[in-house]
């Protein structure tokens, strides 16, 4: 297809023009969540700058399979093989079955993803349903020699493994800093070498989750499902995996040492990562407890937010910034999301008020070349919409008659628009109670502007007028009455 999108692959630290292994089709992978509490800002960014990535190929013509996993087995509650799965940990807290765990918290995992129009995956594929194929990959990499069984867990060797390959080019790590910072924790004696890493646990008697395999009753270790999933649905090589950039090392390093270890090769051919979101410069999550649950944003329930804050004020805020980059959680910069948010959304529905004419005076192409462009450059979100916050000046020059646009480009216009806005960026109108009071605040003001100027108190309505041009509320005259906008 022709196109130019570049995206920056973390394995090679480069951008690469993206070209799919079979045109038109696109196999594209995502680390979803472990699904033992409620999703949290952090989880939103991966789910909406993928979302970005999916809705765009789309827009691109590629046919995509887009496969995003649910970890609901063998996340344990350490990287270093050690601990309680943190699913079956909830269970027993909780005296639940796991599965009940998982089901509560997918349900409301899928709510949140619906509330921030996150389009579904084409495929949602748990961990707990592909026990076989992991046992299977397992089987492969001993098989090849880059395994060993001890104690009735598998565990990987990393130094045979690095004999032949590279064990850390994903992530920059060397194996002699891996060992002299790895933990000695319980449990390592099993292991040739601390940072060996669990392809299968065999299960302590109290563990919940467990099956039959040819080395013990056990469960996989965490990295397993992805690689075993990945394969299965977008075969041995496959286009795109992306997640977070927390999960680069271990998670994302250690698949690639299975799939090189099984297969020969990596699996993957362009490895995406998006940037932590952080509060006052460290990473949220749960582990830390500086988490703000979506739930709590969307409700205003908690200590750290001074409002509620929409699902769309949520993914504009995210969209905001660009996928590499990190982004610091403060109320004052969602408060300008959401600001902003309102003059996009009112700017693209004030297209319907334009009078087509007989000649275009500026150049539509231009315009929508610059949005393309935006994109192509590594998915550049905040390039786009500055893009198209410049096009709401056109837009207000077209209303007010200084520039001038045929019926086929006003058409083209909206659709430009639309595209970008609902289609793409997968915004929709979407007003909190906050913002409708806004609303009907301005325009009960403004209402009352129009009756001084019909009773010739031109000074009151010069006065309203400036007043809100202080506060950031810039008021334009209209023959159907007026037209206002947030600029701040």
């Amino acid at each position: 297809m022709e196109h130019k999108l570049y995206i920056y692959n973390t394995l090679t630290r480069e951008k690469e023009l993206f070209i799919p292994i079979k045109e038109p089709y696109v196999g594209m992978y995502v680390c979803g969540p472990t699904v033992y509490g409620d999703a949290h800002l952090g989880h939103a960014r991966p789910a909406i700058n993928f979302d970005l990535l999916f809705r765009y190929l789309k827009y691109l013509g590629y046919k995509v399979r887009y496969v995003r996993n649910i970890t609901d087995v063998g996340h344990l509650e350490n990287d270093a093989d050690e601990g309680e799965d943190k699913i079956a940990k909830k269970a027993r807290l909780e005296e639940l079955e796991p599965m009940e765990i998982v089901q509560y918290f997918t349900d409301r995992y899928h709510k949140n993803m619906d509330a921030l129009n996150v389009m579904a995956p084409s495929i949602e594929p748990r961990a707990s349903g592909h026990i076989i194929e992991q046992i299977e990959l397992t089987r492969r990499i001993l098989e090849n020699g880059y395994a060993y069984i001890s104690n009735g867990s598998v565990y990987f060797d990393v130094d045979k493994f690095n004999t032949k390959f590279n064990y850390g080019k994903l992530s920059g790590r060397v194996l002699e800093d891996l060992y002299s910072t790895t933990r000695e924790l319980d449990g390592q004696n099993e292991k040739k070498k601390s940072y060996d890493f669990a392809l299968w646990k065999k299960a302590s008697p109290e563990h919940i989750m467990h099956w039959p395999s040819p080395w013990s009753e056990g469960f996989p270790g965490w990295h397993m499902e992805c690689s075993a999933m990945g394969m299965k649905y977008l075969g041995e090589v496959f286009d795109i995996h992306g997640g977070g950039m927390d999960l680069m090392f271990p998670h994302h390093e250690c698949e690639i040492a299975q799939s090189s270890a099984a297969l020969g090769q990596d699996t993957v051919r362009h490895w995406m990562h998006n940037n932590m979101i952080t509060i006052n410069g460290q990473k949220m999550g749960k582990s830390l407890g500086n988490f703000i649950t979506l739930n709590d944003i969307f409700s205003g329930n908690n200590t750290l937010l001074e409002q509620a804050y929409s699902p769309m004020t949520v993914r504009f805020f995210i969209l905001m910034a660009h996928y590499r980059s990190t982004l610091d959680f403060s109320n004052e910069a969602l408060q300008a999301a959401e600001k902003g948010l309102i003059r996009l959304m009112k700017g693209m529905a004030s297209i319907e008020k334009i009078k087509s004419s007989a000649i275009t005076s500026f150049n539509l192409d231009d315009f929508e070349k610059k949005l393309e462009d935006a994109l192509n450059d590594d998915l550049n979100s905040p390039i786009l919409i500055a893009h198209l916050f410049d096009g709401l000046k056109i837009i207000n020059n077209l209303i007010a008659g200084t520039e001038t646009i045929m019926e086929k480009d006003l058409e083209k216009l909206k659709n430009i628009y639309t595209s970008y806005i609902v289609d793409i960026l997968g915004l929709q109108q979407q007003e909190t109670t906050n913002q409708q009071l806004l609303n009907d605040v301005v325009d009960m003001i403004l209402n009352l502007r129009i009756e001084a100027k019909q009773n010739k108190n031109f000074a009151l309505s010069d006065k309203i007028r400036n007043e809100l041009n202080k506060v950031g509320v810039v008021v334009r005259d209209s023959k159907d009455g007026f037209e206002w906008e947030i600029t701040k």
